[in-house]
Formats: structure tokens, sequence, C-alpha cells
């Protein structure tokens, strides 16, 4: 939700959408439609990464906020706390135990591109990219979701903006039902289970529905993100920069072998042909979507094939800088 134009709820309202939440989000999963074995794997695994949790444990942190506390701070006031100058040199990917974690030099990046307003504009031009795609926008059962608000703000959360508005319009936001092929679902309330309900959406074939992302829909979905962070002025920065590593880190719990793909798919947008055919080939990318893992992979340089995680003993992109 917008924070300009959401009226104030109380914390007795907050707190009670937030335990509500949590004591139905299980049951929802039990009621879904049955998984396959890789769906279950993929499912689980989100909820087992090290982000995911330690998301729960922010969301816990703002439902005490809101027990103790009146006011956060606004938005405006993080804003001028900050030097909005970029950090110099390129800064490593701050990932501590498996997870990302925020930082001075991450904060520095976030405010450098113009923080929450910025990464807005950004997120807006990437959803009006993907809801014109026919491969991304079977995931996105509804439009009028507020997708791009929602996507801003969890970014802003992960680089350190103090507000956590997205941990803060979680602790408040509604779970509804919704059916898609004879199955009663609930809607998304976190990140495991917004993408389980992308898996589930209602436009996705039977023969698709429930199945995770796959390679070709994470390169797609990266080339169009990286585009609309292009379009928006902060890819060619360096919060820009940080960012690829950033989604190259965060795209490896939907597909393991995703994160090698990361710089090719901020490349593809460099050159405006590109985007031509795409949108001339009816917003489709044969390229991508046409060709076997061993093809992908020779599209890529050799010294970018492979991920190692970030617990190998020599790690590489996009964790080799200390």
């Amino acid at each position: 939700l917008d924070s300009e134009t959401t009226p104030r709820t109380s914390k007795t309202t907050m707190l009670r959408a937030w335990t509500q939440r949590r004591a139905t989000s299980q049951a929802a999963h039990s009621k879904a439609a049955p998984m396959t074995t890789t769906a279950q794997e993929a499912l689980r695994r989100m909820q087992d990464d090290p982000d995911v949790k330690r998301e729960e444990e922010d969301l816990v942190h703002v439902k005490n906020d809101f027990a103790g506390a009146e006011e956060k701070p606004s938005e405006e006031s993080s804003r001028d706390a900050a030097t909005g100058t970029p950090p110099t040199d390129v800064v490593p990917l701050n990932v501590v135990s498996f997870s990302h974690r925020p930082n001075a030099q991450t904060k520095r990046l976030l405010e450098s591109v113009g923080g929450l307003a910025k990464l807005r504009e950004f997120t807006a031009t990437f959803y009006a990219y993907a809801f014109q795609d026919p491969r991304i926008d079977t995931f996105i059962r509804e439009h009028d979701d507020h997708h791009g608000e929602r996507f801003a703000s969890w970014i802003a959360e992960k680089f350190g903006d103090p507000t956590k508005p997205w941990s803060t319009e979680r602790a408040t936001r509604e779970v509804c039902p919704f059916s898609a092929h004879g199955y009663r679902l609930r809607s998304a309330h976190d990140r495991s289970s917004a993408h389980f309900a992308a898996w589930h959406s209602p436009k996705r074939s039977a023969a698709d529905w429930g199945s995770h992302f796959g390679l070709e829909d994470c390169r797609v979905w990266m080339r169009l993100h990286f585009l609309a962070a292009r379009e928006a002025g902060v890819l060619e920065t360096a919060f820009g920069s940080y960012y690829v590593r950033f989604i190259a880190h965060f795209v490896s719990v939907y597909e393991r072998t995703a994160p090698s793909f990361a710089r090719d798919s901020a490349r593809w947008s460099a050159d405006p042909a590109n985007v031509r055919a795409y949108i001339d080939r009816g917003r489709t990318m044969p390229d991508v979507t046409d060709v076997s893992y061993e093809e992908a992979l020779r599209q890529i340089p050799e010294d970018e094939r492979g991920y190692t995680g970030s617990g190998a003993e020599i790690k590489k992109w996009p964790y080799e800088l200390r």
C-alpha cells in the first residue's frame, strides 16, 4: 500500500492482523492443490532460506515496535539522515551467514539514487513490462494488487531503509482467498507465499499450474527487470552494480542455475535492438525459452558459468569481493 495515502492503522489492528496471518499461513498451504515433489522441494527451500527466515524476524521486530512506540521514522527523515553520496569503490555484496544484510554502504547506495521514491518509479516500470509479457504475466493473478509498491519497499528495506517499509506493510496486509483450477488458495503475505501463489495463478495452463519458476522464467524476468532499472536511471550507477549482484543472490532460491545469467540479463537491455526485437516478436524471447540449458550456457562467457553460493570456501561472483 502507498504509505502516503494509507490512513494510520491502530496498533491493535496491526497486531491482530499479524497474529491472524501467522495462524493461517501454514493451513493455507495445506489446503492448496496437491504439489509435485519438485514444487514441494521448491517451497521448502524458500521457507528454509536464511533470507526468508530473516524477513520473518524483521516482521517480529516491527510487531514489537508497534506494541512499544507510536511513531516510526518518516521516509523523509531517513532520507535526510543519509549522505546521498555513493561509495566510490565497488561495494562487496554484504551476505552474512547466507543472508543478505544492509550496512552503511548499502544505505548510501540506496539514498544515492533517490531512495524509496526512485525505487517506486523503477518497479512501476518493471511491472508495466511484466504485465505485457505473455510468459511472466501468467504468474501474476491480478494487476490491481500493489506489486510495484511492495517490491520497491522490499528493496528499500533490504538496502537499509530504517522505516522498514516492507515489514510494516506486511504487518497489516489482508490475506484473501482465491480459486484456481478448482482449488482454493490464499493470497501472499510474505515472499515464499507470494511465489507459491504465483506458481498457482489461475492464468497458468493446467500443464504448468503449480510448477515453480524455471531458468527460462528467471532469465526473462531478469532481462525485463534490469531493462526497467536501466530506463529508471538506476542500473548504470554504483547502486546498479551492486543490485545485479543482489538479484543474483536472491534469484538462486527460485532456480539454482539462474545466478550465472544475471550479468548477461543486465547486458541484454544495453542494446536497443534487443528490446525492439523482443517487442516485434510479440514480447517473446526464443533465445531464452527455446534453448536447452547447455545451449543457454554457451550464450554467456565461460567465466560467468557456475555458481558456488555464499558458503563456498572459494567463492565465485557475486560473492568474490571482500
